[in-house]
């Protein structure tokens, strides 16, 4: 019932296809249509996943000026980046309307109304109608994510009803921000997501502190990449690899 005191949520912690917008999207359908086929009524994914997390950066000296290999990586990225305006995630709002399924998707945003030469670390959310309810670009990038994203604003931090409960949702380190936690509680938050690139000594803790704090369920939902899952036709391919083992985003276990 949509005004039942209770929903069913789905926690997504899929890999993308890295720096794949097309494949990337194709893989969160999938995990839509699972989710909406075991009747949940929201389904969250990680930060960044389409089309991934900027790994490169700290293994290929993401720092130095004028790097032909950054030039190339980023050039790559905003390619691949998801531009709201064209239509990118059209299909993904028509399965949202088509199974009446909430979403909360971590996406790189290539916007035209900022230009389109910047990418922002945006989490969009997507009402069962098939409506983007809002896009909030996160407010401060961490660390070496500032030199690949710009930062954010203010503008997206609202939140959505989804039968008796007020959804919100924050980026990664955003989580840890008094105020930007504060300026969703003040407008009634009681259903938290709190999305993540993948990693437990980011979400060890706040998961729970958010909740006593906020009196809210919290869902906390992270990103997969494993070295193996780096595309070898990707450019300068071979130095990531060389630099790369293991998992670099492990769903925050």
């Amino acid at each position: 019932s949509p005004m039942s005191d209770r929903l069913r949520l789905a926690f997504a912690q899929i890999k993308p296809v890295w720096l794949n917008r097309e494949q990337s999207l194709a893989r969160v359908a999938e995990a839509i249509e699972e989710a909406a086929a075991q009747g949940a009524a929201l389904v969250a994914f990680g930060e960044a996943l389409v089309p991934g997390y900027p790994f490169w950066v700290e293994r290929t000296e993401g720092a130095r000026f004028e790097d032909p290999i950054q030039k190339d990586f980023y050039a790559h990225y905003l390619d691949q980046a998801v531009c709201i305006e064209q239509d990118h995630l059209a299909g993904i709002c028509a399965l949202a309307a088509r199974y009446r399924i909430a979403i909360v998707l971590g996406i790189i945003e290539r916007p035209l109304d900022r230009g389109g030469h910047s990418a922002y670390c945006s989490r969009v959310y997507i009402e069962p109608d098939g409506r983007i309810g809002s896009v909030h670009r996160k407010l401060v990038p961490t660390h070496e994510e500032r030199l690949v994203w710009a930062p954010g604003d203010g503008h997206g931090l609202v939140v959505h009803g989804l039968g008796k409960f007020t959804v919100g949702a924050l980026n990664c380190w955003e989580n840890w921000m008094p105020l930007t936690r504060a300026a969703l509680y003040a407008q009634g938050e009681d259903l938290h997501v709190a999305l993540w690139p993948g990693g437990a000594h980011n979400t060890a803790e706040i998961t729970r502190f958010i909740a006593k704090e906020s009196r809210s369920y919290v869902l906390s939902v992270s990103g997969l990449m494993h070295a193996d899952d780096i595309n070898p036709t990707l450019p300068h391919c071979d130095q990531l690899i060389a630099n790369s083992s293991g998992w670099l985003a492990n769903g925050g276990y």
